[in-house]
């Protein structure tokens, strides 16, 4: 049997609110972040701000040198997860089958509710038009047989835009794509797959198994090798798993004092803490990120022998992964804490784990 899987995507979506908000910001460069003296960084970038190259993730003094005529806005959460709810709600009154990756991006699989692509087509249509209409906030969707298809598809509208994939033609449609645009292609990755010569997904597909699965990992390897060739089962997952419970602060200035990021990391601790605890939750995996003045980054994680939740243990074991790995005299304009880890201690780590006993 067919499925028939939407990829909804919204268009810049904390900026887009920023504008529907406020009617002085339309058409204008809206920045949404904070303040490049609080360290801030770009949270969402409209598109009139995107033609002078900013970006998410920029640093907002990078972001503002690019675009001086930009307006910033500090974010506004709260606003945005009511905008959010309320269109979920939307989805959900189209199918159950609603997975929600984050506040502006969900999967919706309508096998039940269609029976072609011209059902698949109208109900699409339609569904852009009751967000338009009830929210004022423009969605862009992509759609076909799987999840990876309809992902791609909605990237190639933006904004404002549909793409729907004929059923049975997925690999058609993803061969003279680049190679880059395939889900799970990474820079590395995409990076790896260009010195062999492989330049677009069709490149991909047609690689003999062995040739990938001496490149990479054997999941990885047999993963990219599928989607490259349409091939996507995976279900949409309703309700999805919290996958890690996370807290970070960016200082005002770089900090390389250990007693000032150890202060941190406890508080930090204590809201990594409350929300597991709200949603009673342990975790076996600790995980510490510190980020310097460059925006390099390092993250560090240790596997306990035990689950926890108790502030005291988690801070514990991030300000041991602090010690262990932190370079004499550098400077630190982030620190982060995670929990993961939910479903007991797990058997499988990355590279940069360590393996210990939990010190409480």
């Amino acid at each position: 049997m067919s499925r028939y899987i939407l990829h909804a995507d919204f268009d810049a979506f904390f900026a887009s609110v920023e504008q529907l908000d406020d009617a002085s910001l339309v058409g204008k460069a809206v920045l949404v972040g904070r303040s490049p003296e609080m360290r801030g960084v770009v949270a969402a970038a409209s598109y009139e701000a995107r033609e002078y190259g900013c970006r998410s993730a920029m640093p907002m003094s990078r972001a503002l040198a690019l675009c001086p005529a930009a307006v910033r806005v500090d974010p506004r959460m709260d606003r945005y997860r009511e905008i959010s709810a309320e269109v979920m709600g939307i989805f959900g009154g189209l199918t159950e089958l609603v997975e929600a990756v984050s506040l502006d991006e969900a999967y919706l699989d309508v096998t039940e509710s269609v029976s072609g692509m011209s059902d698949f087509e109208a109900m699409a249509v339609g569904l852009r038009a009751q967000v338009k209409r009830e929210t004022g906030l423009a969605i862009s969707d992509g759609g076909g047989g799987s999840k990876s298809v309809a992902k791609v598809a909605s990237d190639m509208n933006k904004p404002d835009g549909l793409k729907l994939v004929p059923i049975g033609t997925e690999r058609a449609f993803l061969a003279p794509l680049p190679v880059g645009d395939l889900w799970g292609v990474g820079e590395k990755t995409e990076s790896r797959l260009r010195a062999i010569g492989v330049e677009t997904i069709g490149d991909l597909a047609a690689q003999p198994d062995g040739r990938v699965q001496a490149m990479f990992k054997r999941v990885k390897a047999r993963n990219l090798l599928s989607l490259a060739r349409g091939i996507d089962e995976r279900e949409i997952r309703v309700g999805r798993v919290k996958k890690s419970i996370s807290a970070e602060t960016t200082f005002m200035s770089d900090v390389s004092d250990v007693v000032v990021i150890e202060d941190a990391i406890e508080s930090l601790a204590q809201k990594v803490s409350s929300k597991m605890r709200d949603l009673g939750l342990s975790g076996c995996v600790v995980r510490i990120k510190l980020r310097e003045s460059d925006f390099s980054t390092l993250g560090r994680q240790v596997t306990l022998e035990r689950s926890v939740s108790d502030a005291g243990a988690i801070a514990g074991e991030a300000k041991a992964l602090l010690r262990q790995w932190r370079r004499d005299g550098a400077s630190y304009r982030l620190v982060g804490v995670s929990v993961t880890g939910f479903g007991g201690v797990q058997t499988e780590v990355g590279d940069d784990a360590v393996v210990q006993p939990a010190l409480f």
